[in-house]
């Protein structure tokens, strides 16, 4: 899956002249946490978070004393060295972004100009259309040795039963020489495939169910 995919087209963004009161009211109006800032030809220039706009309002302690830093420009606080996306980017190689530098949104740039937003939230929301735990069903997971055709090889014994795989994710195991499977199938009753798993010399890790052996 690629960014163009999963990004909010319809940006909120900033000119580097509206104000930090414009800022925290456009944040407050559309219920969001980031503001892309571009210049008059939709160049992205900066980025203005509900963290960054917290941190440059005046304390309600000194508010009259300081309502002049409302008026002040968002460039005194925008942030310009923002990391961006491509929308053909991989949804997999941005979340490693996000989890690497700690950030909360990415602003994604084709030909210089800013196209889209991905959010944490954007990000969640793939994750489960991915995994299919938006689907009713069951969740399997076999731990295999690590070796060329053992997910064709689970997947057929599945098939068998006329079981639709929603999705197959694959981890590393403590020992180097096994894989973990996880199989999101389309059953809420996964017993059989239980039994026909272990009976072909798959340790099933989950469910564990009792009674359930080969």
């Amino acid at each position: 899956m690629i960014v163009e995919q999963v990004m909010k087209t319809t940006v909120v963004t900033l000119r580097a002249t509206n104000t930090i009161a414009e800022a925290l009211q456009l944040l407050r109006h559309h219920r969001i946490r980031h503001l892309p800032v571009v210049d008059g030809e939709g160049r992205l220039v900066g980025l203005v978070t509900d963290r960054d706009l917290r941190d440059a309002s005046p304390s309600i302690f000194h508010l009259h004393e300081q309502l002049d830093d409302l008026q002040k420009p968002v460039s005194t606080i925008m942030k310009t060295d923002v990391i961006v996306g491509h929308p053909l980017d991989f949804v997999e190689e941005v979340a490693a972004l996000f989890y690497e530098h700690r950030i909360g949104c990415l602003p994604v740039v084709n030909g210089g100009k800013l196209v889209g937003i991905i959010t944490e939230t954007d990000l969640l929301h793939t994750l489960i259309q991915l995994t299919g735990a938006h689907q009713p069903g069951s969740q399997i997971e076999i731990k295999v040795p690590n070796e060329t055709g053992m997910l064709g090889k689970a997947a057929a014994i599945i098939a068998e039963r006329h079981v639709n795989i929603a999705s197959v994710l694959l981890y590393p195991d403590s020992d180097p020489n096994y894989k973990i499977l996880v199989f999101r199938v389309q059953t809420m009753n996964p017993i059989s495939l239980i039994h026909d798993l272990k009976k072909a010399g798959y340790t099933v890790l989950w469910p564990n169910l009792p009674g359930v052996t080969s």
